[in-house]
């Protein structure tokens, strides 16, 4: 087994930026997405993967949401798999991936922006959250029930924390 320099050098993951809105330029989405790409690939332990990061506005969103989820609103972000996953225990971790392609994901400024700004998190930590959030779904992981949402919030809190940003849960200070 390489020791952990070894498979952070072998890990590879491409991320494939499509900006349809350029406010997520000034952001720095590429480079947001390229860091919950790498976190993300040393948590799960995955090999070599590619994903595809879209950074839109609410309009673009909400078309995609009506088109894919039959609720035509804004959300704030999007994810598609390229995996089908088998069903497991809730409340566990999905089974290891080995896929070259994780999936798409879509992410709102303008949403992130408000839901930022409603809960008092600078924005991007926030979008980190999104984005760390919308790539564990895309490795199999979801919160359809309390105990798989207990694992994913366990599993984002652990990852968001190795990038220095603090629980996305706790409830800000009044």
């Amino acid at each position: 087994m390489p020791d952990s320099a070894e498979a952070s050098e072998e890990a590879l993951e491409i991320v494939d930026i499509v900006l349809e809105d350029d406010r997520w330029e000034d952001a720095g989405l590429p480079a947001m997405a390229e860091r919950a790409a790498h976190a993300i690939g040393e948590w799960l332990e995955l090999g070599a993967f590619q994903i595809v990061v879209m950074g839109c506005d609410d309009a673009r969103i909400a078309g995609l949401n009506a088109e894919f989820r039959g609720k035509p609103k804004p959300t704030n972000v999007l994810s598609w798999p390229s995996t089908e996953f088998e069903p497991r225990q809730p409340g566990t971790h999905p089974d290891p991936l080995e896929v070259e392609e994780l999936g798409d994901i879509a992410i709102s400024y303008d949403t992130c922006q408000r839901e930022a700004e409603a809960q008092g998190k600078p924005f991007a930590d926030h979008a980190m959250h999104l984005l760390v959030h919308a790539m564990l779904h895309l490795a199999g992981y979801d919160h359809i029930d309390d105990e798989d949402a207990e694992t994913m919030e366990d599993t984002e809190r652990s990852i968001l924390g190795k990038l220095g940003i603090p629980d996305p849960y706790l409830e800000p200070d009044t």
